[in-house]
């Protein structure tokens, strides 16, 4: 028999016999059994029993699991790493956030110097004469205690190899802030705290870990880890009272492996491979970690788990062992590309990315995606849900398993060839990551781990996000600092992500998470008691570690509160983000399209797209992914709504609400790109106005006040992208299409985004034209949805011939072909607009034009 479940194919498999009595460490191949058999090379059946198999599954009468129906996240190990003999420590006590800090010094309870709590003396500091580090769980010599000695990590790993012998720059002084923006003068005391934090974890860092260089590189140490003579499990859990580790390799006997804990902590066991050197766990084998908690006892995944599995008719997701053949690892064959000038995202998600009502596959996504992307002229794809999550309809984001990419659409091996395919293509590949928060589910993910609540989350209310209904991690911990910093090394080490757009970023900042408050730019909101310093010097690190090891690598963060120094550089006093998503547009035109069009001021237009910091560049969208869910509209359904059902074919008739929809739609999405930011972001599908919603499948919800939400029947239709409408020569939805590769080629020419030269000539409320150059092209917007004007003049700074270089009225794009491309178009001196220069043009209503000295033009672009 054969059960589909989020479209792997998942053959049964028999019913594992699980003898009582106890395992030893000695041969255990009787006891092994894969879930995942070799196929080939790059894509594997995945073999799935059930956990019920073990013989025991009681857990915690408190433990809870997202299930279908429940409330989404509305936010916004290859065991190729052997093991390494570097330390293993324990948490100094939590570092105060700079809210807790001040209160205390109010209270007189501490001195300022005893706010970052030293580590215990536990901790033994870096040996600075062999640059190695002494720890308790390694001994004089450099082997680890009680486990074998690891053997060399795979040398073939030549970009990890080069990521170590880079360094990370020391901290400054970071007091440059205070040049850039002389307002954060007035906040010095807040900003120099947070500055003084960061500066002491470092040191902290270097002193009892040898570096943000070693202390990123935890999944060689926790978790399972390879080496010569077997398999090493470390774990830290100092709620848990007892612990072994179980799985099909001993038959689910809780009594066969026992793991042993030291004084910080971390609980361990190492497994000798069998008699015959085939390693004690195979490949493809189900594992978790049973507990004696505070909460009960409970079998849980382990948290640095590199795969897990959902089997058919279960909830919970199962541990995989994660460790293929070597003929049967993928192998990277091209180089990572350059960073590019400027940033063309194309938002997307896996799953989603069937044209089928079906759960798409990474190599569907790689076969059939990626060449779209590719021809539509972006350069950077961000694919969304990729860490593991046990409820897909929260969009990736309740993330349960943060080392291991989602098993719903292949193998890790097949993760990699999608992003080895993407480098051959040129494009860089973003990973969306959630570092904010964590699913709240106690069976599959990290809440309650050890039986706790403060775990790796703040106890109480505190750790709790209550719109999310998810848990908030504790930034001052160092063992959750290292768990984080690990795992967006672990991305970019191992899978080879060219960077990351970090979700939620706005609810790590403050301890209010930005709800139910409106930022409205008072730097009084940014540096006070509300801000979490702990999450802001997390974020810091995170950027310095990023930066240091992978100089090419992007970081964007999404932020809606516009904290200053966000995209300034940590020596310099910043956050250290690349880019901040330029979050204020999309609602902005949400607002827009709720008015008339005779409500549209153009200077508003301007002021919002306009309206960032100096020296902090931003991504800038007309629309992403959250407005494309249910409950909300994109651009195209806001403009045509149900006109769409009907009105499409280019062989019928059009309606009024049509031709304004399809006009304003490659407008808004111009403007944007032209005046927004320097960088432009689309969620798939919207380049040529993807009809209705996303919904995923989901069933009816009972809440406990006792109101049900109905569900879809767990329907795929509204979870897919129907790129064939964007295709089909017959539909209009191709005209907008096309207009979208046009704008994207554009930019790749002029590189139009990162010019220093921008200047807004125009906006004319009366005539509803928006006029302004950026880089060599002058753009020039006629909003009016009635008045067209003939010899309409238009201030430039360069003198010479100017040519049409793209006419959001061209046929190709769905327009009414009302210019001639054809005709030149010549400056003539004189002040006009505070332009040295103007030319006349003809601008018909609701179209955008840009133009290009002659010398400049438009050439082909390869597609």
């Amino acid at each position: 028999m054969v059960y589909t479940l989020s479209g792997i194919r998942l053959p049964s498999v028999p019913f594992v016999y699980k003898s009582s009595g106890s395992c030893s460490h000695g041969d255990r191949r009787n006891a092994n059994v894969s879930l995942l058999l070799r196929k080939h090379s790059l894509s594997r059946t995945i073999f799935a029993g059930k956990s019920s198999d073990s013989p025991s599954s009681t857990v915690a009468a408190s433990e809870k699991v997202l299930v279908p129906g429940s409330p989404s996240d509305g936010s916004s190990s290859s065991s190729d790493q052997l093991e390494a003999a570097d330390t293993v420590s324990e948490e100094p006590q939590v570092l105060h956030g700079v809210e807790d800090s001040l209160k205390m010094e109010e209270d007189g309870d501490i001195e300022e110097d005893n706010i970052f709590v030293e580590p215990p003396s536990g901790y033994n500091e870096v040996d600075a004469e062999q640059n190695s580090i002494s720890s308790p769980l390694v001994s004089e010599d450099g082997k680890a205690k009680g486990v074998e000695t690891s053997i060399p990590l795979d040398e073939t790993s030549n970009l990890k190899d080069v990521a170590r012998k880079r360094s990370i720059p020391p901290p400054g002084t970071g007091q440059r802030i205070y040049e850039i923006d002389p307002l954060l003068k007035g906040y010095r005391e807040h900003l120099d705290y947070r500055y003084g934090h960061y500066k002491k974890m470092r040191e902290a860092i270097d002193k009892y870990e040898g570096g943000l260089e070693v202390f990123s590189r935890g999944y060689e140490k926790f978790g399972f880890t390879r080496s010569a003579t077997g398999i090493t499990y470390r774990e830290w859990a100092p709620g848990a009272k007892s612990a072994s580790l179980i799985g099909d390799f001993n038959n689910w006997n809780p009594n066969a492996d026992i793991m042993t804990q030291n004084e910080f902590g971390i609980w361990e066991i190492f497994l000798p491979n069998n008699a015959d050197g085939s390693p004690p766990i195979l490949h493809g084998s189900r594992v978790k970690i049973r507990m004696d908690t505070p909460s009960g006892i409970k079998d849980s995944i382990p948290a640095w788990i590199k795969f897990s599995v959902q089997a058919p008719g279960e909830i919970p997701f199962n541990g995989i062992y994660y460790d293929p053949p070597e003929e049967e690892k993928y192998v990277f064959q091209h180089p990572q590309p350059k960073r590019p000038k400027s940033l063309r995202i194309y938002e997307s998600h896996v799953g989603m990315s069937s044209t089928e009502p079906i759960i798409s596959t990474y190599a569907n996504f790689r076969d059939d995606v990626l060449p779209r992307i590719k021809r539509l002229g972006y350069n950077a794809v961000q694919i969304m849900a990729i860490q593991e999550h046990s409820y897909y309809a929260s969009f990736g984001y309740h993330v349960t398993n943060f080392f291991a990419p989602s098993s719903r659409f292949g193998t890790p091996d097949d993760l990699k060839s999608l992003i080895d395919r993407a480098h051959e293509l040129g494009l860089l590949v973003l990973m969306d990551i959630v570092h904010s928060h964590a699913s709240n589910n106690t069976l599959d993910g990290l809440n309650m781990f050890d039986g706790t609540d403060s775990h790796y989350f703040h106890s109480g209310s505190r750790g709790y996000h209550w719109m999310w209904d998810s848990r908030i991690f504790n930034y001052g911990h160092w063992e959750v600092i290292r768990f984080l910093l690990s795992n967006a090394r672990w991305w970019l080490d191992e899978y080879k992500f060219d960077g990351f757009r970090f979700d939620g970023v706005t609810s790590m900042m403050y301890t209010h998470h930005g709800l139910q408050v409106a930022f409205t730019g008072n730097y009084n909101e940014y540096f006070g008691f509300a801000t979490d310093v702990d999450a802001v010097v997390y974020l810091m690190l995170v950027n310095d570690l990023i930066h240091g090891l992978f100089p090419e690598a992007v970081t964007v963060g999404e932020d809606v509160s516009g904290m200053p120094t966000f995209c300034i550089p940590v020596q310099d006093g910043g956050v250290g983000f690349d880019y901040r998503l330029q979050m204020a547009i999309a609602d902005k035109w949400i607002e827009l399209l709720e008015k008339k069009d005779e409500d549209w001021r153009m200077g508003d237009i301007v002021h919002t797209l306009t309206n960032r910091r100096w020296l902090e560049k931003c991504i800038a969208y007309a629309e992403s992914h959250d407005q494309a869910l249910v409950g909300d509209k994109t651009i195209a359904f806001w403009l045509m709504d149900k006109d769409m059902y009907d009105f499409m074919a280019v062989d019928r008739p059009s309606t009024p609400l049509i031709d304004r929809g399809i006009a304003l739609h490659k407008m808004i999405r111009l403007v944007t790109m032209g005046l927004g930011g320097e960088g432009y972001l689309n969620f798939m599908g919207n380049e040529f106005g993807h009809p209705e919603w996303i919904d995923f499948p989901r069933g009816v919800q009972h809440l406990p006040s006792g109101k049900v939400i109905p569900g879809n029947n767990f329907s795929y239709d509204k979870c897919r992208r129907r790129f064939d409408l964007g295709d089909a020569a017959y539909l209009r939805y191709r005209g907008m299409q096309e207009f979208d590769q046009a704008m994207q080629h554009l930019e790749e020419i002029y590189e139009f985004m990162t010019s220093e030269h921008q200047y807004i000539s125009r906006k004319d409320e009366g005539d509803r034209i928006i006029i302004f150059e950026r880089g060599s092209l002058v753009f020039v917007f006629n909003f009016h949805w009635t008045n067209s004007y003939f010899d309409y003049r238009v201030g430039c700074l360069k003198p010479g011939k100017y040519k049409i270089v793209l006419d959001s009225d061209d046929q190709l794009f769905g327009g009414f072909n009302r210019l001639n491309h054809n005709a030149e178009y010549f400056t003539s001196d004189g002040w006009y607009d505070d332009q040295p220069r103007s030319f006349l043009v003809y601008a018909p209503c609701r179209t955008a034009v840009v133009y290009a000295l002659a010398e400049d033009e438009l050439k082909p672009v390869d597609g």
